[in-house]
């Protein structure tokens, strides 16, 4: 793992080092302050670019079909998804 000596101020060490829980390093109190919250309206802000096509919502309805009629078998997928 790489590492970066970085250079803060003393009020700042003392914000950074209050934050600490346990042995916890300061690279981990950076990483759990100031990551992005995964939110539910982080996720609906990105639904868009995460939404499949209605031909892909079909294909995974039909597969899905399948294994209901015959939990035992599993279709098989060609190249085009089903």
């Amino acid at each position: 793992m790489a590492v970066k000596t970085i250079t803060i101020d003393l009020e700042a060490y003392e914000i950074l080092a209050a934050q600490k829980q346990g042995n916890e390093s300061f690279s981990r109190v950076i990483k759990r302050r100031l990551r992005p919250a995964r939110t539910a309206a982080a996720l609906l802000e990105r639904l868009p670019e995460l939404a499949l096509e209605e031909e892909t919502l079909d294909q995974i309805d039909r597969l899905v079909a399948a294994r209901r009629a015959s939990p035992a078998a599993s279709p098989i997928l060609d190249g085009d998804g089903v």
